[in-house]
């Protein structure tokens, strides 16, 4: 059915010019009575099609200029000018079958991760290896992970190496390779030897899938720009209406209105602002970079402030334990230890950076167990027995035993601090470091360069480590020891300047997210929770792509509104001439063919590269 549906366009547009062109025929070999009849034929079907459509639309509660098609073509039928009708049904259905190849062109890029969800895993049950549905795994379960097959759920490596293809995710053509403890994303294809997985998320939780519900979205969405131009169709149509009673009041000639009305016919502006918008979200896409509704392309052309999360953003977001600092009666590898196989249930980028240091130093680690994590501020759970807090030193502070203190710490500049609790005690603290990345200064360049007039940094980092980062980035801003409620708040103070962008890639960033006009999420590795509370997806870990998003979606946003203005413009100028006699219905007919087709081919544009 679905099949048939997505049929339905160039069917119809088939049968159209097979009316056309057989009733040509049959006009040369000297049978106009037939050719007239092969005419009314093709022109009755595609009427009886668009009205169908339109009361589909008006249920729907929009109400487009497809009405003038369905009365040009049932007026032409009416008044025997059955050529008339026959060409606007050609132009009608072809119309409609050159924006559905637009369309379908253009969503190329979103639409290849969806044939890639897996559905299965071989899982660890007992001493036993089971196939099971993907959606009964849980956090803590061991899969196998095998040649070929596509990882089904967010988990981490716990070989010593392997070898990953991220094309379908990232664009990335060459395969990557992780090592033990390293967390891996859903949707990536096994191409090296087959390894044991840590589950980290549910299936539902996981990236692939929620990359997938992003395209599934973003291919259901209308943009405000496509409803606004539902607002100016209605308007066009009663300027249409009007122009052809004109026409009629002072000439009494019925076939000016059939000429106004054909010529008025499919309004340049229903069929390019729709192509010049999804042709703009599938070349963002094909940057890595995905748009998941119309109106996030659109909000994202009118971005004016940047505000970016430091942490995983502007940072390499791999912070390395440069220090463990240790209270009486602990030992360094100890607390290492215990954090990080703790940390093996996080997913924040401090996590990896433990999980990473104690499997360089050869550390083993168990799998914890009752574990609770609060977004921002640090996580907890049982290992091997021992009750472990990670995370800031308010949080850990806070879990400690009554009468136990957590030693206030001195730590350079650009270092962050992660306390540990073992058992209600204070163990100790594990600084980490983590530099700026090497594509923040040239993207900050970037985005100045495509028109953003503000950067801001806001972090839930140490003031002087956000605000020594941004100064050597040239910022116009700097915000630290934010909580998620204080990032939210930044947002909505730099709306005085202009339209927000945020950048973030964690949990915590989510709240943010959800609040900017625009919310961007670091989908290369961050947080599901960020990914599905964004309007924009980075899938690659590269943020210089989110300059070149923003000039794609400015450039696809001038397009579109180029081309239905000079479709207007032209069809307008057409409508008046026939209006007068000057064109006749076939002639108007085609020439609003010819318009018809430039301002698609124009929206096709945006396809193109913004560079």
């Amino acid at each position: 059915m679905l099949r048939l549906r997505e049929m339905a366009p160039a069917l119809l547009a088939g049968f159209a010019l097979l009316g056309l062109a057989g009733g040509g025929l049959l006009y040369l070999l000297g049978r106009p009575d037939l050719a007239s009849t092969a005419w009314f034929v093709s022109g009755l079907v595609v009427l009886i099609a668009l009205l169908t459509e339109i009361a589909r639309s008006v249920l729907a509660g929009r109400v487009g200029v497809d009405a003038i098609a369905a009365l040009s073509i049932g007026v032409a039928l009416i008044l025997g000018e059955t050529l008339a009708g026959a060409i606007v049904a050609v132009m009608y259905a072809g119309g409609q079958q050159l924006e559905s190849f637009a369309e379908g062109r253009a969503r190329r890029d979103m639409t290849a991760l969806l044939g890639r969800v897996a559905r299965t895993a071989m899982v660890y049950r007992g001493a036993e290896l089971v196939s099971a549905p993907i959606e009964t795994l849980k956090p803590g379960d061991r899969a196998l992970m095998r040649v070929g097959e596509v990882i089904p759920v967010d988990g981490r490596v716990l070989a010593e190496v392997v070898e990953l293809d991220l094309s379908a995710l990232t664009g990335e053509p060459m395969p990557v390779r992780f090592v033990q403890g390293a967390e891996v994303p859903s949707g990536a294809t096994v191409v090296g030897a087959a390894f044991d997985l840590l589950v980290l998320r549910e299936s539902a939780a996981s990236t692939y899938a929620g990359i997938v519900r992003l395209v599934e979205n973003a291919q259901k969405s209308r943009a405000p720009m496509v409803r606004l131009a539902d607002r100016y169709a209605l308007a066009f149509l009663a300027f249409t209406l009007a122009l052809a009673g004109l026409a009629y009041g002072f000439s009494q000639d019925a076939t000016r209105v059939l000429a106004v009305l054909v010529v008025a016919t499919p309004c340049p502006l229903i069929l390019a602002v729709p192509v010049a918008v999804i042709s703009g979200m599938s070349r963002a896409a094909a940057h890595g970079v995905l748009i998941k509704s119309g109106g996030g392309l659109e909000a994202l052309a009118a971005v004016k402030v940047v505000v970016l999360d430091k942490t995983g953003t502007l940072t390499a977001g791999r912070p390395e334990v440069s220090e463990i600092r240790c209270c009486p009666g602990f030992v360094a590898d100890d607390i290492l230890r215990l954090a990080a196989s703790l940390d093996q249930a996080s997913g924040h980028v401090t996590a990896e950076a433990l999980v990473r240091a104690a499997v360089a130093r050869g550390l083993h680690l168990d799998l914890p167990e009752d574990i609770h994590e609060t977004a921002g501020f640090g996580i907890e759970g049982l290992v091997t027995g021992h009750r472990v807090t990670v995370g800031g030193g308010g949080f850990v502070a806070s879990r400690l035993a009554p009468g136990e203190l957590l030693p206030r710490q001195i730590v350079p500049a650009e270092t962050a601090v992660v306390a540990v609790a073992i058992d209600g005690r204070g163990a100790g603290h594990i600084l980490l470091s983590d530099q700026v990345r090497a594509d923040a200064g040239l993207t900050v360049d970037a985005f100045r360069k495509f028109g953003i007039t503000r950067l801001v940094m806001a972090s839930g980092d140490r003031s002087d480590i956000v605000t020594a980062a941004a100064a050597r980035l040239g910022l116009d801003g700097a915000h630290g020891d934010l909580s998620p409620e204080r990032k939210v708040a930044v947002i909505e103070a730099e709306r005085q300047h202009g339209s927000v962008m945020m950048v973030g890639d964690g949990v915590n960033d989510a709240p943010a997210l959800a609040v900017a006009d625009v919310g961007v999420a670091i989908g290369a590795r961050g947080a599901a929770a960020s990914s599905e509370t964004a309007d924009v997806v980075l899938l690659v870990d590269d943020l210089s792509r989110l300059p070149v998003a923003v000039a794609i979606a400015r450039r696809a946003r001038f397009i579109a509104v180029q081309s239905a203005v000079a479709g207007l413009v032209l069809s307008g100028g057409a409508m008046i001439a026939a209006a007068f006699g000057y064109l006749a219905p076939v002639q108007g007919a085609l020439l609003q063919e010819v318009i018809d087709v430039a301002v698609i081919l124009n929206a096709l544009r945006a396809l193109s590269s913004a560079r």
